[in-house]
């Protein structure tokens, strides 16, 4: 599971949009995220997650108090999550999630990047089952034992702990990630996570090559070209 998601870390970094995009799209999450579960971080830890990974990425100050105040006042933008599903090139497993207040829209932006590289959008679930959606934590210790003991007393569903060079990589289904988060916490005080995020994690990977290689590296750069378009996960191997 640790290598998928080092492949898939590289494979997004390639294809890593303007600080301006990353900016815009932080923006939109945190405001969403505070507009539906309250803008204080301490009672809101989906939100206290979400602040702290983009302050890890280096998003201005200004930029998460705008969307706190923008969550703080009545009315503002209807946003919604929306996920689509699909074969990429070389029959590629991919998700796209999104927040959009216009799903016609945003269906038609994502369909037209699926079609211009010759993939096919399908309907929900055509290829979800073949991916984990993980929560994922990593910091510096070197003790995996005490981790894995701590994640198991606090009921936590484990799928993998990794060590590597002092840095151990916890994770665990989606569902358990406060859980997780909480037991890590008690275990271990203030802990500085190098990683601490939800994603889609493929199960296995689907080898391309030739001219589906050049079709893909442009496939997620078209789709994180989209404002609404908050993140692009695939199965590809190349």
């Amino acid at each position: 599971m640790g290598r998928a998601y080092q492949n898939r870390k590289v494979s997004m970094a390639k294809t890593a949009d303007a600080k301006t995009k990353v900016y815009s799209k932080y923006g939109r999450e945190i405001y969403v995220c505070a507009k539906s579960g309250g803008v204080d971080p301490s009672g809101n830890l989906t939100l206290r997650g979400l602040i702290e990974r983009a302050k890890k990425d280096q998003v201005p100050g200004h930029v998460i108090e705008k969307a706190l105040d923008k969550a703080k006042g009545a009315g503002g933008e209807d946003f919604a999550p929306a996920r689509y599903e699909g074969f990429g090139p070389g029959g590629c497993m991919v998700i796209v999630d999104c927040l959009t207040d216009n799903p016609n829209r945003t269906f038609g932006d994502v369909r037209l990047c699926f079609t211009k590289t010759k993939a096919k959008i399908g309907t929900p679930g055509t290829v979800g089952h073949m991916f984990d959606h993980a929560a994922i934590f990593a910091f510096k210790y070197d003790d995996e034992d005490a981790v894995l003991e701590a994640l198991l007393n606090a009921d936590v569903d484990v799928s993998d702990v990794e060590n590597e060079e002092g840095k151990i990589t916890v994770f665990t289904p989606q569902a358990d990630y406060f859980k997780a988060k909480q037991a890590l916490a008690d275990l271990l005080g203030e802990i500085d996570f190098e990683v601490d995020e939800t994603q889609f994690l493929p199960k296995g990977s689907t080898p391309i090559s030739g001219d589906d290689v050049v079709m893909f590296e442009k496939f997620p750069d078209m789709l994180n070209d989209l404002d609404d378009v908050q993140a692009v996960y695939h199965d590809a191997q190349y």
